[in-house]
Parts: structure tokens; C-alpha cells; sequence
């Protein structure tokens, strides 16, 4: 069996007027979050931004070596260039390892390719030059499956042409946000035929299936796909080999 906890990205990304709770409150359940990952080898936690300074100190006083993850331009993705680099810098200072950026698919969708690709150069390079994993979120559940092979393939190329063969296992494309208002029940998250896709056309990049993977079978199967990293609110009841209703 495979060790599925150092696949796992232990999410919580709601943000206090989404969840009912205050900004304190907020902070104590990343903190409940963080420990759990300490306790059993989850491999991050990824967080909102303005958590990341207190989780990073948090984890660092106890030793461990749990990531930090977060998301710039979350969750609809339409952030300028300039405001996503900016978060990822303030990320950065905070002490962020991993950034997760939401690509800017509603300008993919009008045909903006040219704004697509200069996020893409310029916010990976501010991550790699500061030895951050950096990841790309194409929500999946808003593109139909030719476009989410088409976005997917051209992140591929844009990183084999700007950046160096090393560091392209640093550079991730990933499912979803699990904010994306579906209609007619469709699945929000990362789905066995949408991954498929991602990694027909991923190239030499690891693909992260984030959202919907909720029992430890779907884990498995994601991993046996190829997947190289699982976001999920339900990571601790997947390492117990329990199944969660969690939404993400």
C-alpha cells in the first residue's frame, strides 16, 4: 500500500466570513489542522494567506517538517499580475515553501492566451527564484475537456521553454479551487477523468488532484493514475482509511 500521507495537502481555505468563525478562531483550527499533519507525516498544510506566518512559526517551534502551503489570486484567479505577485512576495516573506496560484482562466476563455502565459513566466519565476514549489490551479469543473488538455499542455510548454529541466518537477498543475459554483450537480473537483487529461498532457510537470477526493479508494486510485500530490479537507480520515463527507 502506498504511503498516502506524504501525497496529502491537509486544505482549509475559508475564509472567516465563509465559515461563521472569527479570524482567532480561524488561526486555532489551522493550528488543530498543523498538528495533525505533525502527527502523522502528513506531507503540508495549505492555508490561507494571512495564516502563514503564525502556522510557520507554529511548525517550526515543534520541529517538524511539515510544508506550508498557500494560494495567491484564490479563487476566482482574475488578480492582476501585479496583485498576484505581490501576495506571492508577502507569501514568501511569511514563510510560505509552496504557492499555489489560480490561474486567470476567465482570460484563457476569452482567448487571452498572451496574459495567461506572462502570469505563468513571471509568477513561477518569482517562486523558483526564491526555491518555492509553485503550483497552477486551472479549475478544471469551468473548462470542458478540450480545454483543460489545451491549458494544461500549453503551462507544459511555457515551463519547458522559460525554465530548466530541474526545475520542472518544482512545477505543478493542479485540479481545482473547490470554490467553482457548478451547475446541475457536476463534480467541483479533481475528477479521474479530468486527471487523466492533466497528465496526458502534463508533460514533464507533476500533476496535484485537489477537491473531491474523499475516500481512501479515490486516493489510491489518484496515485495509482500518477498523481503526485492530493489537496483534501478530509486528509486525516484518509490516512485512518475512513471516508469523509468533507466538501473539498
Amino acid at each position: 500500500m502506498m504511503n498516502i500521507a506524504q501525497y496529502l495537502d491537509s486544505t482549509y481555505l475559508k475564509t472567516p466570513e465563509q465559515s461563521g468563525l472569527s479570524n482567532e478562531e480561524t488561526l486555532l483550527f489551522d493550528k488543530k489542522l498543523t498538528q495533525e499533519a505533525i502527527d502523522n507525516d502528513i506531507f503540508a498544510v495549505m492555508i490561507r494567506p494571512d495564516y502563514v506566518a503564525d502556522i510557520k512559526k507554529y511548525i517550526q517551534e515543534r520541529n517538524s517538517n511539515v510544508a506550508v502551503g498557500t494560494v495567491i489570486g484564490f479563487h476566482e484567479g482574475t488578480y492582476s499580475i501585479d496583485e498576484k505577485l505581490t501576495e506571492a512576495s508577502k507569501a514568501i516573506e511569511d514563510g510560505a515553501d509552496e504557492l499555489d496560484f489560480v490561474v486567470n482562466y476567465t482570460a484563457y476563455l476569452k482567448g487571452d492566451l498572451e496574459l495567461v502565459k506572462n502570469e505563468f513566466v513571471k509568477c513561477t519565476q518569482l517562486g523558483l527564484q526564491n526555491k518555492k514549489v509553485v503550483k497552477w490551479i486551472i479549475e478544471i469543473a469551468a473548462l470542458n475537456d478540450e480545454q483543460i488538455a489545451d491549458i494544461t499542455k500549453n503551462i507544459s510548454n511555457w515551463a519547458e521553454e522559460n525554465f530548466s529541466e530541474n526545475d520542472l518537477p518544482n512545477i505543478f498543475v493542479k485540479s481545482s479551487t473547490g470554490f467553482y459554483v457548478t451547475e446541475n450537480g457536476k463534480p467541483n473537483g479533481a475528477t479521474f477523468e479530468g486527471i487523466r487529461i492533466m497528465l496526458n498532457n502534463a508533460g514533464k510537470l507533476p500533476v496535484k488532484a485537489a477537491g473531491g477526493v474523499r475516500t481512501p479508494e479515490d486516493a489510491e486510485k489518484m496515485m495509482s493514475l500518477g498523481v503526485k500530490r492530493i489537496g483534501t479537507s478530509s486528509a486525516l480520515a484518509l490516512i485512518k482509511n475512513e471516508s469523509s463527507s468533507e466538501g473539498y
